[in-house]
Formats: C-alpha cells, sequence, structure tokens
C-alpha cells in the first residue's frame, strides 16, 4: 500500500512538474532557424519551414536551402514531418537519466542553440513539449517548440536526428 501511495505520489509530482515546466514554452518559442549544410546557411522564420514541410511550399529560404547540389523537396520534408509516437511522461523521465543525456547531446550536434549552450535542456524542453500535445513528435514541432528565439540546425545532418528519435521511441516501453 505504501508503495502504491508514493508511486501516486510521484506521478502527480511528475505530471505538475512538466505542468510547470511546459506552461510558458510556446510564448518563448523559437522563431527563426538557421539552416547550415557544410560551409552555406540560410535563415528563415520556424513558420515558413512549418508552411514548407506541411504543403511543400518552396519560399526564398527553404529555396536556397533547395539548391544545394543532391537535396530535394521531399529529403528535407520527409524527415520533418515524420511522426514518431511516444508517451511524454516516459520520454521526459527517460531524457533525465544518463543514457537520455548522452542522446540529447547527440542530437544536439545537429539541433542546437544559437551559441551552443544549453542545448541539452532545450532540445529536452522542445521534444517534450512537443510529446505532450498528441503523443507524437515530429522535427517540425520540435523546432517550432524549441525555447530559444533562434535554433541552429546542421540540414546535412536533419535525417540523423530524426534516425535517432525513432531508435529512442522503439526503445521506450509502450503504455
Amino acid at each position: 500500500m505504501r508503495s502504491l501511495v508514493l508511486s501516486i505520489q510521484g506521478c502527480v509530482g511528475l505530471a505538475v512538474g512538466l505542468s510547470i515546466l511546459l506552461s510558458g514554452l510556446r510564448a518563448d518559442a523559437s522563431e527563426r532557424v538557421v539552416l547550415k549544410y557544410r560551409f552555406l546557411q540560410t535563415s528563415l522564420s520556424v513558420s515558413e519551414l512549418a508552411r514548407f514541410a506541411k504543403t511543400g511550399e518552396v519560399s526564398t529560404g527553404v529555396g536556397a536551402y533547395l539548391k544545394i547540389p543532391g537535396t530535394t523537396a521531399q529529403d528535407v520534408r520527409r524527415p520533418l514531418n515524420e511522426e514518431i509516437k511516444v508517451n511524454p511522461f516516459i520520454l521526459y523521465r527517460v531524457l533525465n537519466t544518463p543514457v537520455g543525456e548522452v542522446l540529447l547531446d547527440q542530437i544536439s550536434q545537429v539541433i542546437h542553440t544559437p551559441d551552443n549552450i544549453a542545448n541539452r535542456q532545450s532540445l529536452r524542453s522542445a521534444l517534450v513539449s512537443s510529446a505532450m500535445n498528441d503523443g507524437k513528435i515530429t522535427l517540425i514541432e520540435t523546432l517550432q517548440n524549441y525555447p530559444t528565439q533562434q535554433v541552429h540546425v546542421e540540414g546535412d545532418r536533419l535525417a540523423e536526428a530524426y534516425n535517432q528519435l525513432k531508435q529512442l521511441a522503439r526503445r521506450l516501453p509502450r503504455f
């Protein structure tokens, strides 16, 4: 009985903590994405990239990125839109373990803050916030929920970040 009470208290504490953590994220969410490809980079609004991900509409900023040899619209849109199903509470707990932090550090080599400070915390916040809405993560949602005004993305490694998230989701328990 005592362990049941402690378990319930832990779940309530986790839910309250997540609510407090995530309550203000949208107001501070990322406004701009800096897409980098080796030595080239372009800056565009997150809404511009989201529109491209959803509709395929190519703006000037997206168009500049798509001019890179070997890059097609579908190559960029696919990893942005593919959904990864995940329980947000389990995701939160796993991302706060040593193994989860290693994974966050790896993905933060692809998606990171402009100054490379607090990458792990920013990415964790964006991922959990994305999962809280519907139990799914997409890279475009993660970029939309990134808690800095600007987020940098190593475009040539975007599929790598998606694959790392997919592997994480496969390892999580299903509830």
